[in-house]
């Protein structure tokens, strides 16, 4: 059964799909920590034949990363069709890059096919990532690299608490302890993981600030056991009041707990394959002209 983690594959899609457009304008924090992700890449020696960009969005990383390993063959990776139609502006003349629409739960890729996956703020949509890294692991050809940064628990805890102050539905949904992500990466065949964090505090002039930038970036409550319906007038007059700066500050300070990981891939396990299900090597995938 769903728990308190649990997240609607089908509801992430809809919701990064309808903010497709809006995304790039509403996504500094994580155009921020994107940007601190591929400068990990600087202390690590891989020149990779193929590389995965897992939950590519809008295409950026996919491009810093085309242009960081100009050889290699980069697919972008996202749930969401729309967000890759943004992202095939990204595209260079000379250095293009791959697109696929697919869940990072069950990879259309074959095994041992790439050399890195790199993945920014995708695992806090993901409501399985055992199975997420269950699935890296199974792409990576063995001595490949995960690096990833995803969301932790401290984040968006003042709009947390505000809501708890109103409700007892959960408005922002659960992200996993650093500690758990470790062992999740161990029982998925990842060795020598290195996880740390790091927290950030954004602020906003004022809550329906914070609330724009939520929406527009795609990033709406779809929480397991969320109230159904509109939230109505005098709710958000409450949570107003419940968030707001502290006496004396001019700014709404908002914290962000962003957790990265890096872990090497180990020697690959036969698994059985699924019945009626296929995938193609990296290397077999082709332009389409739009």
């Amino acid at each position: 059964m769903p728990d308190e983690y649990y997240l609607d594959p089908a509801r992430v899609r809809r919701s990064f799909d309808q903010a497709a457009k809006t995304y790039d304008a509403a996504a500094g924090v994580a155009t921020e920590i994107r940007n601190r992700l591929l400068e990990r890449l600087d202390y690590v020696k891989v020149q990779p034949k193929v590389v995965l960009d897992l939950g590519a969005g809008t295409g950026h990383a996919s491009k810093a990363l085309k242009q960081r390993y100009k050889s290699a063959e980069v697919v972008a990776i996202d749930v969401s069709p729309a967000m890759l139609v943004e992202a095939d502006k990204r595209q260079g003349w000379l250095r293009r890059f791959h697109r696929i629409a697919a869940d990072a739960h069950r990879l259309p890729i074959k095994d041992g096919s790439a050399q890195l996956v790199f993945s920014n703020l995708m695992l806090e949509w993901c409501h399985d990532p055992d199975a997420v890294f269950q699935e890296i692991r199974r792409v990576l050809q063995p001595g490949g690299l995960l690096t990833f940064a995803t969301l932790g628990p401290d984040t968006l805890r003042e709009l947390r608490d505000g809501w708890r102050k109103i409700d007892a539905h959960p408005h922002v949904h659960r992200f996993i302890d650093m500690h758990d992500l470790g062992d999740a990466l161990m029982r998925a065949g990842l060795a020598e993981p290195v996880m740390d964090t790091e927290r950030l505090t954004v602020t906003y002039p004022h809550l329906d600030a914070l609330l724009s930038e939520l929406t527009a970036s795609g990033s709406t409550n779809l929480a397991h056991g969320r109230a159904r319906g509109l939230t109505s007038k005098g709710q958000l007059d409450s949570l107003r009041s419940a968030v707001q700066p502290a006496p004396g500050q001019a700014v709404l300070p908002v914290s962000v707990e962003v957790v990265y990981g890096h872990a090497w891939a180990g020697e690959l396990r036969p698994r059985a394959r699924t019945e009626g299900e296929f995938r193609v090597p990296v290397t077999s995938i082709t332009a389409r002209k739009r």
